[in-house]
């Protein structure tokens, strides 16, 4: 692993992406700031981080995949790592709430975003973005956020968090060749709220009853209606009230 440590930048995962466009970088090469202004959330939503606090990452994966339509594999991949080791470090109440962000009870840790880059031979390279809430303790406006130190009431070593980390991308993602039965199987039950009633809310502004069931292999959420029908859903289009 390449560790680039840097004060302040826009977004680590933007910062990864221009220097693998001027230059060959090392597998697993890593970017973590103190301080990320413009951070990148899924489908352009933004990520806010106090200076300093928390993790703020990018790793840069070469071949990442070797077909396209295993891509979903990556993010699962990816979620059940940082989840392997928060449990080792014994935070509390772990779930994953689709599609990849990291939570705590009923509150977000962290948040997963990669961007992939498919080569003239189908292969994929990828940029791992993490932001994993780790010191911060004030979330003003931000009810449905916390940390590990507001849950667990104690400081952690954010460089030991990383490596840990990035060591669990390497042996899932390398060592064990992205497993997906397995890994299916941990992502599904990880899954936050799954298996319980919950109020939804679609893109129409339309609230419905349902219950999760699970995630395709494509990356929808498959919901159960009151009809007794399964209905699949992309990123935007539903949202969990809860």
């Amino acid at each position: 692993m390449k560790l680039i440590k840097l004060d302040a930048i826009d977004s680590t995962n933007e910062f990864l992406k221009g220097l693998s466009n001027k230059q060959e970088l090392e597998n697993f090469t890593v970017v973590t700031a103190q301080n990320q202004t413009k951070g990148k959330g899924q489908m352009g939503s933004v990520w806010n981080s106090e200076v300093g606090k928390n993790l703020v990452m990018s790793a840069f994966v070469k071949n990442s995949l070797s077909d396209i339509n295993q891509i979903y594999n990556l993010n699962i991949a990816v979620a059940i790592s940082v989840i392997q080791v928060l449990e080792v470090l014994n935070i509390p109440a772990l779930t994953i709430k689709w599609p990849n962000d990291i939570m705590s009870y009923n509150f977000k840790i962290g948040g997963i975003l990669i961007e992939n880059s498919i080569k003239s031979d189908g292969t994929v390279n990828s940029i791992i973005g993490l932001g994993l809430n780790v010191n911060q303790i004030n979330f003003v406006n931000l009810p449905k956020a916390s940390s590990l130190a507001v849950i667990c009431k104690t400081e952690f070593d954010k460089e030991a968090l990383l490596i840990s980390i990035v060591e669990k991308f390497e042996k899932l993602l390398i060592v064990e060749n992205l497993q997906a039965d397995s890994l299916w199987q941990t992502y599904t039950n990880f899954l936050f709220k799954k298996g319980i009633p919950m109020p939804f809310r679609d893109n129409k502004d339309n609230t419905f009853m349902g219950i999760i069931q699970g995630v395709s292999p494509y990356g929808q959420l498959q919901v159960l209606l009151e009809d007794e029908t399964v209905s699949e859903y992309s990123i935007k289009e539903i949202q969990m009230l809860y």
